[in-house]
């Protein structure tokens, strides 16, 4: 029984360099799928010459119904996509699924876009753009027929489809809370 008393005590100190902080990244990066939607080359004009920096708009998202969208600037690529999915962690939201589709019809809206999300039939697929895609097939969604009017930023589809999936939710919550009331 020494033995194997001794032994404990030795795994128990292995675990000691790590924080909390490093333990909960593991936690989060389960799971979660990343994409990175854009990736936007900047330059800034100086005195020398020109500067380069970039910006990367990343959807992140465990196709169970939560997803977040990011966008992170840095002087590298890398960095800029790891602040990307670092702001996605933070921004996630849970969405409402029914049967691998959305709920209702929704206009979400963001600056000058406009996404317009409907339900679509079992095996229809993810009928929509490349920015609107990425977030359907992050957030789980299998079958939806979608528009975008007003813009093609891809920054402010994204953030207008997030609000559309945002706005579901809330639409979702006043209905059931009609029918309790009566």
């Amino acid at each position: 029984m020494a033995f194997e008393e001794r032994e404990n005590r030795e795994n128990r100190g292995r675990d000691r360099g790590r924080g909390p902080r490093e333990k909960k990244k593991e936690k989060e990066s389960s799971g979660l799928k990343e994409k990175v939607v854009f990736l936007n080359r900047v330059a800034k004009v100086v005195k020398g010459g020109k500067r380069f920096g970039f910006s990367a708009l990343v959807v992140v998202g465990d196709e169970k119904g939560q997803v977040g969208v990011g966008l992170g600037k840095a002087k590298e690529v890398a960095s800029a996509i790891a602040k990307g999915v670092e702001l996605a962690k933070k921004s996630m939201i849970v969405v409402g699924l029914n049967n691998n589709t959305i709920p209702c019809f929704f206009v979400g809206h963001f600056g000058a876009g406009r996404v317009i999300l409907k339900p679509a039939a079992l095996g229809t697929g993810i009928v929509a753009g490349a920015a609107v895609r990425a977030v359907m097939e992050s957030a789980g969604i299998r079958d939806v027929l979608t528009k975008i009017i007003g813009t093609n930023n891809p920054i402010n589809v994204v953030h207008a489809t997030l609000e559309g999936l945002k706005g579901m939710k809330n639409i979702k919550d006043k209905v059931e809370l009609r029918k309790g009331n009566r």
